[in-house]
């Protein structure tokens, strides 16, 4: 059977920093640090995503999502292995339950791209995702509980997982009937969009749920036209597409960026849903913005955009049952 187009992409993905820098013509800024920050959460970018940075520039936004550095090494009081209480929030291994009326499960650990802010860099995935084993029990939990009518499939990230095997978990998803919507929170298709065509709209579209497709992009500099035309074949298809960011010092902490960024999003059909507040995890401090900042650049987007292109801005606080608007 031939590999897909997108685990070929994928296969091809910078997983070496060495590699990585001399792609985009930079000297290397490796040391101890560095390298033992790689090794503690290893480098992985595809290269449709490397290709739109800035060769030269070691501050380009997207380079700086993805570039291990040796402030990861530092420890910040307040930041934690754990910050959003997803090991209090495990109902059974793979599935979190956190919120009134849906449900999320965490499909698998792997990512196309290791983005460094990444608030589960620390997850032990080998015990706390979606493994066959683990399947039957996440179902039997879905079941006994009908006030959940969202399943959520996250990750890592779901859409590493194979079409078959997402077939056969939707499948197996239809078959409780107050399960209404579905819900994907996805990367790929900003960072290897040929993994969007037309075999895995079809699966999403084919049964009875109402589905939404949630991906990130913190820049506009991300989309591509690759990724609007994946987006455009999505909402062709009748899937809700919405965007969620993470506000990120020296990567898009300016108003004029998330203008232009809201904008760049609703002219490929994707609207802006949330902008977090950065997940205190440990190895991300140096993302982090002010509040009083963050409450700056608010103003700003409210002041220059239409109230439907404002992401609403908000911080996931560990116990709450809801995110918390900032």
């Amino acid at each position: 059977m031939q590999t897909p187009d997108w685990q070929q992409a994928l296969s091809r993905a910078f997983t070496d920093l060495s590699s990585l820098l001399e792609y985009l013509q930079l000297d290397s800024c490796e040391s101890l640090d560095t390298l033992q920050a790689s090794q503690d959460f290893s480098l992985r970018v595809p290269r449709a995503f490397a290709a739109l940075m800035q060769p030269g520039d070691v501050h380009d936004p997207l380079l700086r999502q993805v570039l291990p550095l040796a402030e990861e090494m530092s420890l910040a009081p307040g930041f934690t292995g754990n910050p959003v209480g997803d090991k209090e929030s495990e109902a059974c291994p793979g599935l979190l339950h956190k919120y009134q009326g849906r449900a999320l499960i965490v499909a698998t650990g792997a990512c196309a791209v290791h983005c460094r802010y990444c608030f589960r860099r620390h997850y032990a995935y080998s015990n706390g995702s979606a493994s066959p084993r683990q399947w039957m029990r996440i179902l039997d939990y879905l079941r006994k509980h009908n006030e959940i009518e969202e399943v959520i499939l996250s990750g890592g990230d779901p859409l590493m997982v194979n079409d078959e095997r997402l077939a056969d978990w939707l499948e197996q998803l239809e078959s409780l009937p107050q399960i209404k919507r579905l819900r994907l929170h996805t990367r790929l298709p900003v960072v290897l969009p040929q993994r969007i065509g037309p075999q895995l709209i079809g699966l999403l579209t084919r049964g009875r749920f109402e589905t939404v497709i949630v991906i990130h992009a913190n820049h506009p500099n991300e989309l591509s036209p690759q990724v609007a035309e994946a987006m455009g074949q999505l909402k062709a298809a009748g899937i809700t597409l919405l965007n969620q960011s993470v506000l990120l010092k020296g990567v898009n902490d300016k108003a004029e960026t998330l203008v232009k960024l809201s904008e760049r999003l609703f002219s490929i059909g994707v609207l802006p849903y949330y902008l977090h507040l950065l997940d205190r995890v440990a190895g991300a401090a140096h993302f982090e913005v002010e509040e009083t900042r963050a409450l700056e650049i608010q103003q700003a987007l409210r002041a220059r955009l239409p109230g439907y292109l404002v992401p609403r801005m908000v911080r996931e606080i560990a116990g709450e049952l809801s995110k918390i608007p900032v």
